[in-house]
């Protein structure tokens, strides 16, 4: 099997092409499209612990850890505590929610651009067909 016809590396290159269309659009708020969706998870279950988030975004629980220090840096989110000391707790600081604000448009920009260019049926069919994977 080629390159071309590898379905991990045609589903990989279009990833990093897609991501680079929210990425640019993204830039001038000086956040990129992994640390907007994040927040975006946090927002839609915040409070919400490390561990559920790691569930919800399918990603290793070290990985969202050292990401959500990233955006606490950044003063989008805040890291406090649950009933268990032990247990993180993300919530959207006052700068994210501004980040939030100010993305969406920017993000739904994208989204139109891509479904323009696929157009309806494709668009469609390409979220079924990713669905199912």
């Amino acid at each position: 099997m080629s390159n071309d016809t590898c379905h991990c590396v045609l589903l990989r290159k279009a990833a990093r092409k897609v991501s680079s269309y929210y990425d640019e659009a993204l830039a001038p708020l000086g956040i990129n499209i992994g640390q907007f969706s994040m927040l975006r998870n946090i927002r839609r279950t915040e409070p919400v612990s490390l561990t559920d988030l790691s569930h919800r975004l399918e990603l290793d629980r070290s990985t969202v850890g050292r990401n959500a220090k990233v955006l606490a840096r950044m003063q989008l989110i805040k890291i406090g505590h649950g009933e268990d000391q032990r247990e993180a707790v993300l919530t959207i600081a006052t700068k994210g929610h501004d980040i939030l604000e100010k993305g969406a448009p920017l993000w739904d920009g994208v989204q139109d651009d891509i479904d323009a260019r696929l157009g309806e049926d494709k668009a469609r069919q390409l979220q079924e067909l990713l669905t199912t994977l």
